[in-house]
């Protein structure tokens, strides 16, 4: 089990292949991901890393996330989240993660805040088929009709299915496909439709019911150890210019 990633939904579009078909996929953007802290099993009795994506400003940021931020030498977030992972797939605070963390083909799970509808009728929010149209229904055409019984029990159960405040709730759309990542601009694109509006948060992790294709990086996909590996056959040349 390894880290998900935060992203920020930027809508959708769609992408032409190569065959000539065209796939309607949703762009996801990584904004500043980072790892924020680690829950370790000495600790905290479980393993997770927490990641933090966005920018915020530290007038914006409460005392207490401040010094949490600080804390790990990492300027303040925008969402945070935590992720439940393997002992050995513990990523180092500070470490930014990349787009190549998911691979094209793969299938991933995505949650989500559902766009609010507000208040809403059965009709809207169940799917019922109402009442008839004519042949003694007066006014209430879109009503639920009955939902209850009449001396025993005598009252409505819990969880009927009523009219109600609908959207606004934390959904996961399953074993959604990753079509292409860019990793430059930090995109990951992912076929169909993903829950939130946009400019909404979303968290993106492997699909819990598809096994992982082979090529998915572990512990995840890290920018730090790509600037690192380029960093030493800079330096000669940086010495020798001073």
């Amino acid at each position: 089990m390894r880290s998900g990633l935060i992203a920020k939904k930027m809508g959708m579009t769609r992408l032409f292949m190569e065959d000539g078909k065209q796939i309607p996929v949703t762009v996801l953007s990584m904004e500043g991901l980072q790892v924020v802290s680690q829950r370790t099993a000495e600790t905290d009795g479980y393993t997770a890393v927490q990641l933090g994506a966005g920018s915020a400003k530290a007038k914006r940021t409460s005392q207490a996330m401040r010094g949490h931020f600080a804390k790990s030498n990492v300027a303040p977030k925008r969402k945070v989240a935590e992720f439940r992972v393997a002992p050995e797939n513990l990523i180092e605070v500070g470490a930014e993660l990349s787009a190549e963390h998911f691979v094209e083909g793969q299938k991933v799970d995505v949650t989500g805040t559902s766009i609010g509808k507000g208040f809403a009728g059965a009709m809207k929010r169940h799917n019922f088929g109402g009442l008839r149209a004519s042949h003694g229904v007066s006014i209430s055409h879109r009503s639920h009709g009955s939902t209850g019984q009449c001396q025993d029990p005598g009252r409505v159960f819990k969880g009927k299915k009523m009219a109600g405040h609908m959207g606004a709730a934390k959904v996961t759309t399953q074993n959604l496909e990753v079509v292409r990542t860019d990793v430059d601009r930090g995109l990951i694109m992912v076929k169909g439709a993903v829950p939130g509006s946009k400019g909404g948060w979303v968290t993106i992790k492997d699909a819990v019911k598809k096994k992982l294709p082979d090529g998915v990086p572990f512990p995840a996909a890290i920018k730090a150890a790509e600037a690192a590996a380029a960093a030493p056959a800079e330096a000669p040349a940086e010495g020798g210019q001073e």
